[in-house]
Parts: structure tokens; C-alpha cells; sequence
């Protein structure tokens, strides 16, 4: 269970929710909402004792398992198994009688007796925490995500930033957490993956705290919501589900509306009274009392929600390039002895669309970064043509610097801008007053999200490598990117598991992974972008 009492968060000097007290309790599988920036993963980091808040308390009880937007998997070289397993120390003791019984086998006596009585007190220790069921339990929740046993069996640093992710939500999901925090789980996952996902938590049993934009996992899983108002600074909780929240508060808000409207009317009554009633000196503190009364009456009523603001993004013009901005021959990358993906060709021509698809672990995010120079192919060669200019979103936000604010990020993207216009573009994606002096790696996903899409913005390109750019964002900021998206003029390379931004987008070719075959788009790959 956790318990908040009267709790206040803070970005900087901005005040995020006040005065907020709830609690989670077991059974409780509670959908946190609000818009971009509202404080969502500030609040679940705060729950999760990842950070304190400004004013207020937060008790829990019980193992809470935390899965953050950008989770952190610590030693890369540890292998994707033994990650799992952790969460019940049973890596540890797994490889503690490996080693027992291979001593077991020694010639000196005393070194295979103490050998037997460690495997011994390991084995009783291996059963206490599950044994063989434990880790066949661990073995299906990875399967089910879309971890196969090859995966399972590689260092973390073999694996692309998406398989990571999906490590770190099995670990949580095999923790046996009385309470978990979940942000933005289905990022990252196949279709297949997510429809596992929403029937296992649908029966979890412990408190849930899920942030999402999938509307199926909130109706599947949710039996409370907790709306986060940006502009109130409050949480408005409703204790059903989520097509009748949003019955309610639609409700709520014509509720509102009328208690505004009949509150306005008798204010203006008494308002208009109180003034003819000051014109003549005997009645003047009557006239005072009756203002006060209308000042009362207005304070009684919550105003109408403000609409949440929303980024407005739109790709300039792009900067004038040859016939053929960028080419790539013969790729090929490899982890190891894992070959990743082999002889890749690809001419992206002005003005064109191509989608990259494949399984995930197919390379996709690696040929992004290898088309856009962060990463160099073991065989191959990218070739820049004439005026390219390349704007390359990157999932993990790795484009950001994490360690400079918001508002140094912008000048080293587009240093030709002045202070005055890039304070501008910020304020058009919603980084105003204190939040650009933020530094970046404190931003929630969303943030990073609308950061990102700002330099891309300021960058005049030419051709745009997008890796799922609309991972963390809500539904409104979703719909401002698919616009801009299919309105820019220049070529992009898309990976994505959304099947709207392939539409908005309107490919004219597609590229699948590992084996590097180039096809004209056409509707029977549309079925494969919720598999990618």
C-alpha cells in the first residue's frame, strides 16, 4: 500500500499539484492522466521514493516495483536473464550452485565437503524463493514480451534500447511487488506483447499506478483514474473505470459550467445592489457586505477546466538538396557474433517516405543511428548527397544533453537564432519562464518528447530519421505531430510501431529488417506495424 498526505510537487519554481492526499491500496488499478508536463512521472517517481516531494508525505508498505520512461538497467554487461531473476535475488543464487557443484567435484576432500554444504543451505535458499517454478514463471513473462531464450541468453549491451526496456518491465512484472508503478509500459512492445500485457494486469492483484496513452489497456485494465490538472494543480479522482470517467467528467464539466453560469448571475445581482446602494452614505457598509457576499459566492464555484495547451509543431521549409540527399551501401552490423542485419542498400531521393520495418531486435534504431553518423556499420558505407541537412529524432533521446537546460539545448541545435526567437520556438512547444533553465534529463518523457521535436524544428532539414516519435506523448500532442508530419516537404525514415503515423506519413516505400529488402508500400505492410 502507499499513502500520500498532503503532497506538493515542484518543477523549480512551478507548482505542479497541491495539497494532494490518496492512497493505493491492493485491488487498486488506478490510470493516471493529464497532458504532457502535468507532473504524471514526477509523481510516480516520488511514490516510487525515487525523489521527495516539496511539501507532504508519502509512506508505503510492502516492495514497490518501479518501471520509469527511461529506465536505467545499471551493469550492461550482466546477462538479460540474470536481470530478470535479480528481482528475486535468484541470479545470485543460481550461480552460487553452479560453482557449488563444480567444487563438489574437487580432489581435495575439505574442498568438496564446504562445497556440499553450500550447495546445500543454496538449494534450500533456491526452493524458498521458487526454484524451478520461479524461474519457468521469469522464463513465460519474458516470452510473452517478446524476449525469446536467444535474447535471454545475451549481455544487455548486445541488446537495442527496446529489449532493454522490455528486460527491465519483466523484471518488475516477476518482482511479485505488492505495488507497481508503471510508466508507459506498452512502449516498445508488439501487438501480441501488449494484448498479454493488458489481460495480466487486468487480474493483477496488488496496487497498480499505470500512465499510458493506450486507450485499450486503460478500458482493460483501469478501476480507478486519477486525472492530474495541469491548470488546477490537483488530482481529481474518480473511483470507476475508464469509459465511465470519462461519462463523469464530461458530466462533471457541464456540472461546472451551469454552477459558473448561475453563480455569475447572482454575483452581477448583488454587485449591481451593493452599487446602488453606495450612493447613499447610511447604506454604505450594507453595500460593502453585499460585495463581499458576491465575492463569497464566486469563490464557492470551480471555473470551467481550462483546455490543455498543446505544442504547435510545424516543419519549415526544408533546405534546398540534390536529387539523392542520402545513400547507403552494402550495410551490415553485427553484436558480437549476433549478426544484427546484412548488405543494406538504401537511396532516400528528395521529397521521399520510406518506413522501416521488422521485428523487434531486427536493427531498426541501429540503422538510424548509422545513417545518421552516431554509429559506424561494420561493412558498408553512408554517402551524403548534395545539401543534405539530416534531423534525427532518437527514442532514448540520446540527441539531448542531458546535462544542459532546455533553453542550451535549443541555442547549440540553432545557434544562428537570437535569444528573443529561440525563446519563442521553446514557448511554442510549452517551455516558458522557469522550465527552459530546466536541465534536460529532468524532463518527463513528454517533455523530452516535445524538446526533441523543437530542434528538429529549428533544424531546416532536409531529410528526418525519426524513431518512434510519438512514444510518451498524448493523444492532442499526437495529432499536432501526425499533422506536421504529413505535411512536411522533405524525405523521412520512419520507425514506429503507430500504425497513424504510417498513415500520416503516406510511404512510398518500406524497408524490412534484417534481410534489407526494399519494396514499393502497399496495405499488406500496414499489417505489420503494430508487429514491428
Amino acid at each position: 500500500m502507499i499513502v500520500a498526505t498532503d503532497i506538493e510537487l515542484r518543477a523549480g519554481s512551478r507548482l505542479l499539484l497541491s495539497d494532494a492526499s490518496f492512497r493505493v491500496a491492493a485491488g487498486d488499478r488506478i490510470g493516471l492522466v493529464g497532458r504532457n508536463g502535468a507532473g504524471k512521472t514526477t509523481l510516480t517517481k516520488v511514490l516510487a521514493s525515487q525523489s521527495q516531494p516539496a511539501a507532504g508525505s508519502v509512506t508505503s508498505s510492502g516492495e514497490v516495483g518501479y518501471l520509469p520512461q527511461d529506465p536505467r538497467t545499471g551493469d550492461l554487461s550482466v546477462m538479460a536473464r540474470d536481470r530478470i531473476l535479480a528481482a528475486r535475488s535468484l541470479d545470485v543464487i543460481v550461480r552460487d550452485l553452479a560453482v557449488s557443484a563444480a567444487q563438489m567435484g574437487e580432489d581435495d576432500p575439505a574442498v568438496a565437503e564446504r562445497a556440499m554444504r553450500r550447495y546445500s543451505r543454496r538449494e534450500a535458499e533456491f526452493e524458498a524463493a521458487g526454484g524451478y517454478a520461479a524461474q519457468s514463471e521469469a522464463a513465460a513473462i519474458a516470452s510473452s514480451l517478446g524476449l525469446p531464450e536467444r535474447i535471454l541468453e545475451q549481455p544487455l549491451s548486445t541488446l537495442s534500447g527496446g529489449q532493454r526496456r522490455r528486460v527491465e518491465l519483466a523484471r518488475i512484472l516477476f518482482s511479485g511487488a505488492e505495488t507497481l508503478l508503471l510508466d508507459e509500459p506498452t512502449n516498445h512492445l508488439d501487438a501480441d506483447s501488449i494484448v498479454w500485457l493488458r489481460d495480466h494486469l487486468a487480474s493483477y492483484s496488488g496496487g497498480l499506478i499505470i500512465i499510458s496513452h493506450d486507450v485499450d489497456l486503460l478500458e482493460k485494465v483501469v478501476n480507478r483514474v486519477f486525472h492530474l490538472d495541469a491548470n488546477r494543480q490537483v488530482i481529481d479522482q474518480y473511483n470507476v473505470g475508464w469509459k465511465t470517467y470519462l461519462q463523469q467528467r464530461e458530466t462533471d464539466e457541464r456540472r461546472r459550467k451551469r454552477e459558473l453560469q448561475n453563480a455569475q448571475k447572482k454575483a452581477a445581482t448583488l454587485l449591481a445592489q451593493a452599487d446602488k446602494m453606495r450612493a447613499k452614505a447610511t447604506k454604505a457598509t450594507a453595500a460593502q457586505n453585499m460585495a463581499r457576499r458576491a465575492e463569497r459566492l464566486l469563490n464557492s464555484v470551480e471555473g470551467e477546466r481550462q483546455s490543455d495547451r498543446v505544442a504547435k509543431l510545424r516543419f519549415p521549409k526544408p533546405a534546398p538538396c540534390g536529387k539523392t540527399p542520402l545513400m547507403a551501401d552494402g550495410l551490415s552490423r553485427s553484436y558480437g557474433s549476433l549478426e544484427i542485419f546484412t548488405d543494406v542498400d538504401l537511396a532516400i531521393d528528395r521529397g521521399s517516405r520510406v518506413v522501416v520495418l521488422g521485428l523487434n531486435g531486427a536493427g531498426k534504431t541501429t540503422l538510424l543511428r548509422i545513417l545518421a553518423g552516431i554509429d559506424p556499420p561494420d561493412t558498408g558505407v553512408v554517402e551524403h548527397g548534395h545539401g543534405l541537412r539530416l534531423g534525427y529524432y532518437a527514442q532514448e533521446h540520446e540527441n539531448l544533453d542531458m546535462d544542459r537546460t532546455v533553453l542550451d539545448n535549443m541555442k547549440s541545435a540553432a545557434p544562428e537564432l537570437g535569444e528573443t526567437e529561440t525563446r519563442k520556438v521553446l514557448g511554442s512547444f510549452l517551455f516558458s519562464g522557469d522550465d527552459v533553465d530546466k536541465p534536460a534529463g529532468v524532463l518527463s518523457g513528454g517533455e523530452k518528447t516535445r524538446l526533441s521535436l523543437a530542434l528538429l524544428v529549428v533544424s531546416s532539414a532536409n531529410v528526418l530519421l525519426l524513431d518512434e516519435p510519438t512514444n510518451n506523448l498524448d493523444p492532442a500532442s499526437r495529432e499536432e505531430i501526425l499533422g506536421a508530419l504529413h505535411a512536411f516537404e522533405g524525405a523521412v525514415v520512419l520507425v514506429t510501431h503507430d500504425e497513424g503515423a504510417v498513415h500520416a506519413l503516406e510511404p512510398d516505400r518500406v524497408l524490412l529488417l534484417p534481410d534489407g529488402v526494399e519494396d514499393l508500400w502497399g496495405p499488406d505492410y500496414a499489417d505489420l506495424v503494430a508487429l514491428a
